[in-house]
């Protein structure tokens, strides 16, 4: 009976002495990928974006409507403000057809 405890007790120990430098190794290679990391992460504003989110944006196109049986193109410039607000505004309608 003794006998069987201190061959199960030797076996225990030598199993712990092939894993324990494994550990070490582990931890090793993870000190040396926390040098060179993969994802890169800012904390605080992007401060080189700040000047674009201030600004208002205008562009200008045309879009085809209907009124009635005729048919108008219209030049419309949409005005984009900093706090999300869209603003729409007619320049010019001209008819370019009767019928729809």
């Amino acid at each position: 009976m003794i006998m069987k405890k201190i061959i199960g007790l030797s076996l225990i120990v030598g199993s712990l002495a092939f894993a324990v430098p494994a550990a070490e190794a582990k931890i090793g290679t993870a000190s040396a990928n926390a040098a060179d990391p993969q994802i890169r992460v800012q904390i605080g504003p992007q401060r080189n974006r700040r000047w674009r989110n201030n600004r208002v944006y205008v562009t200008t196109t045309t879009r085809i409507v209907g009124f009635g049986r005729n048919r108008f193109r219209e030049v419309i410039r949409v005005t984009h403000y900093p706090n999300g607000r869209v603003s729409t505004q007619v320049i010019s309608r001209t008819r370019i057809g009767r019928n729809w």
